[in-house]
């Protein structure tokens, strides 16, 4: 059992407290019996000690730290106890100032706990990080390399980040720091960049400058920070050139181009970069140079805009500077200028140098003329620039050289440069432009001479098109034209149209590459430009010799043809021109032969008329044969007029007969028309009637078919044939559409209100009415058929609801019958004006109903619908049991005839038997059988 309080433990304790010194709080009460007496019976083992701590985690600090002293006196390679411990102490030790003694304790537990647990990461990282709270930089120092040493590498990350923040402390000197960041590098290279931004933030600029270059000439260095080689360069050449004064032992200039080479995209910003560094070395001249080669060698617009502002920048500054020195010396000068009076040496060596430029220390003029000629040159520059990009752009050279008009001999040295330079094959452009450019500018100095050797050299340029030779030859030939070298044009085009020898030829298939020059004698550009000047300069013999060349090579076109023949008709060659022709409708196919062809036969009637009517017919023949039929309709009409003129009429109209056939059907209506016209003119109008009917029958669109029929209709009209006419118009019906062709209707109305009598003017509204429903039909009466297969359905659907429902059969007939709408169940058909839903849809009348009713009864009709009647829904029943229900038509339907009948019923008696009309439906039926 316990003993009870103030038993022997508690007694014993309370008489030595005072002896001792020792609070009575520290010494064990009688609740820690049980655990003095288990840690007495096994004082080595960790479990009765931790229970001890656990069950006193409510005591004292002061009191937890005697049991744990005491446990680690038993224990002291316990690595549980020892961490628990110096947490408790660093909890403990944490709210006072670092200058409080419970921190020198905190420090010597440490001390002696590492003398057992040096191997334990974690007590280390506990230790460092208490010292650099306490700013003892020394003594943390020291620590952290006793700790490295004590650890293994393996373990050294876990200490190397708490030893740079030591390093990266303000209070740290920058020796020290610098030799942490040089141990760490050797233990891991790969952050040479925190290294770098240490070096920076130092101003230690050489150091930082030789991580940098070191890091960008290892090629297998990768950046944690995820920096590019680009970045890296620009941080490098950023240092070299705002800090170059305190950087040395680079060859910063070296580094500077290597980067120019290599980074291809800043190359505007590395030049600038250069330049800047020779300008804080006050190297001026050699930073001039640099801006120099700098826009001589970039190759984008954007990058010769950076590298031109920084250099109009520097030249602006150079300026500025001198010319505030100079107003800063002249207010000095004065005094030092009488005391060179007073020695006579300094006036007579004024005397002599007076005027010498070298004596001239204020250069404010030159660098004035420098930066203004920097601006002029700014075009210039910019060319060269775009030339750099494409070389081979020819638009290009022909811009700068107008940037040098005032300039001659720097636009004949950009010719030069140009022809050397653009390559035929890979030219922007048309590269013979240039040499012709080239020669017109010796041309305009009168200079001949030095004009036709390029022109010479022009010659033999291997172009990529056969059409920029043919362009050099025309050139020349008409700059000695211009000066009236007449013989000496025609010689060149001579020559340039000759063709090369055989063994030239043979020697080009060898080698593969055939030039331009061995195709050039067959250019049309050429030939034309030859025939030019030999009509307008040489005889008609070498005229005629270069067009037979012409067609020999069989490069003419249907207008050298056609100028040839004309050449020889001019000078009474007729047969010739016509041999021309001849040679040309073989040569050309359609389109490009049908002027030949026109032009031919116009000129062969012109001039032999009826002589030769059976060569001009074989040749009309042959025309229209070739000719496909959108183009015939020209020929034809020539063909017809040649037989009018010299042939035979009847001849004439077979040309016309022919040519209706032989015409596209667009063009057929027209042919017709003149047909008609000619016909009526040689033979008279009786013979046309032939062609009217020819015409109708022939296959025209319903249209034209109508409109022949009117004019034939209105032909026979004037010849007094008025049921020719009639009939006439009753055909034509059958194309017109009441609704489509109204004036065809009023043209008839017009006839035979003029011609006809009552019976022909009601046959002509029964054609009507019948044209009008027959085109109608289509539109009304399948809709009607849809919407009754629609009910239908739906009232499958609906019988099939009620099935799957579980009405019963009987209930569902009579559900049935009353959705049906039967005559078995249909009520009585009532009046069109009470019941229009039983009617049938859109059926219009086409005959007349008269049924004798009452007064009242024809007030209701007349003022119902006046052109539906009522029908009820058909069935299956015989047609003799259908009630159709019937009303009365108005009469301003139908004009005089609704009068007549009116007229009769109002003579009949009132009880006389009905005289009923047939119903529209029944002369439906009657119309089908």
């Amino acid at each position: 059992m316990p003993s009870p309080a103030g038993g022997p433990v508690a007694v014993a304790a309370a008489a030595a407290a005072p002896a001792l010194g020792i609070s009575p709080e520290m010494y064990p009460t009688e609740d820690d019996l049980a655990y003095e007496e288990e840690i007495l019976r096994e004082p080595f083992k960790l479990k009765g000690w931790w229970r001890y701590l656990v069950a006193r985690a409510a005591a004292p600090f002061a009191k937890r730290a005697v049991i744990y002293e005491r446990a680690l006196k038993a224990l002291p390679g316990s690595y549980k106890l020892w961490h628990a411990y110096l947490r408790e102490r660093l909890d403990h030790a944490r709210p006072h100032p670092i200058s409080h003694h419970a921190y020198a304790s905190l420090n010597n537990t440490f001390e002696r706990a590492l003398a057992t647990m040096h191997k334990m990461p974690r007590v280390w990282v506990l230790y460092l990080t208490s010292l650099l709270d306490q700013r003892l930089l020394t003594r943390a120092r020291r620590a952290f390399d006793r700790a490295l040493r004590a650890l293994p590498v393996t373990q050294h990350d876990r200490i190397w980040p708490l030893y740079l923040r030591l390093a990266s402390l303000p209070a740290c000197p920058v020796e020290t720091s610098l030799r942490v960041f040089r141990r760490y590098l050797q233990y891991d290279p790969s952050h040479a960049e925190d290294f770098i931004d240490f070096l920076i933030s130092a101003n230690r600029w050489q150091e930082a400058a030789d991580r940098l270059a070191s890091v960008l000439n290892d090629d297998g260095f990768r950046s944690v920070k995820g920096k590019t080689r680009h970045q890296l360069w620009l941080e490098l050449c950023e240092i070299l050139t705002k800090h170059a004064d305190e950087v040395a032992g680079l060859k910063v200039d070296a580094i500077l181009r290597g980067g120019i080479r290599k980074f291809t995209d800043e190359v505007g910003k590395l030049w600038t970069s250069l330049a800047d560094y020779y300008v804080r070395r006050t190297l001026y001249e050699k930073a001039r140079d640099v801006f120099e080669e700098g826009v001589a060698s970039v190759m984008t617009v954007q990058e010769f805009s950076v590298v031109f502002e920084a250099y109009t920048q520097f030249e602006q500054s150079m300026l500025a500077a001198k010319l505030e020195a100079a107003e800063e010396e002249g207010a000095g000068s004065e005094g030092e200028e009488e005391a060179s009076r007073k020695n006579g040496m300094d006036k007579l060596s004024k005397k002599f140098l007076a005027d010498c430029w070298l004596n001239d220390e204020d250069d404010t003029d030159l660098r004035l003329a420098r930066f203004e000629r920097l601006l002029d040159r700014r075009p210039e520059l910019l060319s060269s620039v775009l030339l750099r990009q494409n070389p081979h752009n020819v638009e290009e050279w022909h811009r700068r050289v107008k940037l040098f008009e005032k300039d001659p001999t720097r636009q004949v040295a950009t010719y030069v440069e140009a022809v050397k330079t653009v390559d035929p094959m890979k030219a922007a452009g048309k590269p013979h432009t240039l040499w012709v450019a080239f020669a017109k500018m010796y041309e305009k100095h009168n200079r001949l001479d030095s004009a036709e050797e390029i022109f010479k050299k022009a010659t033999q340029v291997n172009y990529k098109a056969v059409d920029h030779l043919a362009s050099i030859w025309c050139e020349w030939a008409e700059m000695e034209l211009r000066h009236n070298n007449f013989d000496k044009a025609i010689e060149l085009m001579r020559q340039a149209t000759a063709e090369p020898s055989v063994e030239v030829k043979r020697r080009a298939a060898a080698e593969g590459d055939e030039p331009v020059q061995l195709k050039v004698h067959k250019s049309l550009k050429l030939w034309s430009f030859y025939v030019d000047l030999e009509e307008s300069l040489g005889t008609l013999e070498s005229t005629r010799a270069v067009y037979e060349r012409i067609l020999d090579l069989r490069i003419a076109t249907p207008q050298i043809v056609l100028n040839y023949a004309y050449l020889l008709e001019e000078n009474k060659y007729f047969e010739d021109a016509f041999k021309v022709y001849e040679r040309g409708v073989k040569i050309f196919k359609y389109p490009h032969v049908k002027d030949i062809w026109v032009t031919y036969l116009t000129k062969f009637v012109r001039r032999y008329q009826r002589s030769k009517l059976e060569r001009a017919r074989e040749l009309f023949d042959e025309a229209v044969k070739q000719a496909p039929p959108q183009e015939k309709k020209v020929l034809y009409l020539q063909y017809a007029k040649l037989e009018e003129d010299y042939g035979l009429a009847k001849r004439a109209m077979n040309v016309y007969d022919e040519a209706v056939r032989a015409v596209p059907n667009s063009e057929k209506m027209s042919m017709y028309e003149i047909y008609i016209a000619r016909a009526a003119e040689l033979f008279g109008v009786p013979r046309t009637r032939q062609i009217y009917e020819q015409a109708i029958e022939s296959g025209l669109p319903d249209r034209d078919v109508m409109t022949m029929c009117m004019k034939f209709a209105e032909l026979e009209r004037n010849l007094g044939e008025i049921d020719r006419a009639r009939a006439i118009y009753v055909h034509a019906s059958n194309y017109a559409d009441p609704n489509s062709h109204p004036e065809f209707w009023n043209k008839w109305n017009e006839f035979e209100i003029q011609h006809g009598n009552e019976d022909t003017f009601r046959e002509m509204l029964r054609i009507k009415r019948t044209v009008a429903a027959s085109r109608s039909q289509t539109h009304f009466i399948l809709p009607e058929y849809l919407m009754q297969r629609d009910q239908r359905l739906n009232l499958d659907e609906a019988v099939d609801t009620l099935k799957r429902a579980g009405v019963p059969e009987d209930e569902m007939a009579n559900l049935e019958r009353q959705l049906a709408p039967g005559p078995s169940t249909a009520p009585p058909a009532p009046s069109t004006a009470t019941a229009p839903a039983n009617r049938m849809m859109n059926f219009v009348s086409a005959g007349v109903q008269a049924q004798a009713e009452s007064s009242s009864r024809q007030q209701q009709a007349a003022a119902a619908n006046n052109e539906d009647i009522e029908l009820p829904d058909e069935s299956d029943e015989e047609e003799d049991d259908v009630q159709i229900a019937e009303k009365s038509v108005p009469a301003a339907v139908f004009g005089e005839l609704g009068k007549r009948a009116a007229e009769n019923r109002e003579e009949e008696s009132s009880g006389a038997q009905e005289n009923e009309q047939l119903g529209a439906l029944e002369r439906i039926k009657r119309r089908r059988q």
